[in-house]
């Protein structure tokens, strides 16, 4: 990770002088991206779609929920005849611009299936200046209701329905972890001053706290990880996902019954934790442009993580969630669809051509594997389901293309 000589911006000197001048980096990461005056996501600086700072599928056109519309149809299929006469909610958690809810609801309405009428969409945004695109997105895109809530207010009154994580649990802030003298310690971000010179941000360590560093073993243990790997060298460093687990607790909590799908970049463990990868995965996007220097323009840029595989699942299944499966974007979008979908844009007249090279690049962009195709889908059940929960049992993201 590159933070050689990176300007302090003032807001951020501020907070770090009202903590002792260095913090954790997760805490940074919180601050960078979520503060609400200053953050990248906070103060909605950041924008998503290919004239802003990063992509995401939905952000390339309609022909993603083009094809998710299939598997959230069949869930919504089997949920509504569980539950004949209740609500059912499909809940976006940290939506971006909109975009996702904006092409399924004319999707869903286009259905015209007896549950619509008992259908809510419901997007979870912590961040304001996110919120204020989402409703001016949203407010005349068709007739089924959109609310905002949060996942405090959904613990307090849970749902059936579908949950959507849609590369969100990637943004969660992150610890990072190197290895010294054969142990791990935690990074810190300090703050170096003088009369002379700009204030400016370097990387530090700690030792790990003892409530961190049981939890590494505790969940190394549960996850089978072997952590630091075997062959690492002096300077390793890689990400702990600390967030993921609170998290998929109190999405279990905001549901009755239903399902989550997590869409995010995820590597297996023998990937994640490689004496090889000695960076971990961390990376910062401005202006689709990647970066590894990630505290520089603290605010203005995104910060990810890839997730550990193995991880994720066990940290879902701890919170109560039943795993169904997980596949690449690639796979899914072809048991989805894909093929049928390319074909028939080979069947559109010369006048519409390029909207059809539009529409086939963009495809193929969210299945190449450099790109959008290395996500990873991930399906989870709120309660195990019956024989009669064919939809639910047996996701069709999750077959093979006939």
């Amino acid at each position: 990770m590159k933070a050689f000589d990176v300007p302090c911006p003032e807001w951020l000197r501020e907070r770090l002088q009202q903590h002792g001048l260095r913090v954790p980096f997760s805490t940074f990461m919180e601050w960078a991206l979520h503060d609400p005056d200053h953050g990248a996501y906070g103060s909605g600086q950041l924008h998503v779609g290919t004239a802003g700072d990063f992509v995401t599928s939905p952000s390339l056109g309609e022909d993603f929920a083009g094809l998710l519309i299939h598997q959230l149809t069949d869930w919504l299929e089997d949920l509504a005849a569980r539950h004949p006469d209740s609500l059912l909610s499909i809940v976006d958690v940290g939506p971006g611009e909109g975009d996702l809810i904006a092409q399924l609801i004319p999707l869903l309405q286009a259905s015209e299936a007896e549950w619509l009428s008992r259908l809510e969409c419901v997007l979870i945004e912590i961040n304001p200046g996110m919120q204020l695109r989402q409703r001016e997105r949203l407010q005349s895109v068709g007739n089924i209701p959109c609310r905002w809530s949060s996942m405090q207010d959904l613990v307090a009154e849970p749902v059936n329905g579908i949950m959507l994580a849609h590369e969100l649990l990637d943004a969660l802030p992150v610890e990072r972890l190197i290895l010294r003298g054969g142990s791990l310690r935690r990074q810190m971000v300090t703050l170096e001053t003088s009369e002379a010179s700009v204030p400016l941000l370097r990387w530090d360590d700690d030792p790990l706290p003892p409530p961190l560093q049981e939890q590494i073993r505790e969940y190394a243990d549960r996850d089978a990880l072997n952590l630091p790997p075997r062959g690492a060298m002096e300077g390793w460093t890689t990400e702990w996902h600390h967030s993921v687990q609170p998290w998929m607790k109190q999405a279990f909590a905001a549901m009755n019954d239903g399902l989550l799908l997590v869409v995010d970049y995820a590597l297996e463990s023998s990937r994640y934790y490689n004496p090889r990868r000695v960076d971990g995965t961390l990376v910062a996007y401005k202006c689709q442009q990647a970066s590894s220097d990630v505290l520089r323009d603290a605010g203005c840029q995104d910060i990810t993580a890839h997730l550990c595989l193995e991880s994720l699942v066990g940290a879902a299944s701890e919170a109560g969630w039943i795993f169904a499966g997980q596949c690449r974007q690639g796979e899914a979008l072809l048991a989805l669809g894909l093929a049928e979908r390319l074909t028939a844009l080979q069947q559109l007249p010369a006048d519409q051509l390029a909207e059809a090279l539009r529409r086939r690049e963009a495809l193929l962009r969210l299945v190449d594997p450099s790109c959008l195709g290395e996500l990873r889908w991930f399906a989870f059940l709120r309660n195990a389901p019956t024989a009669a929960d064919n939809g639910l049992l047996d996701s069709r993201f999750l077959r093979e293309p006939s």
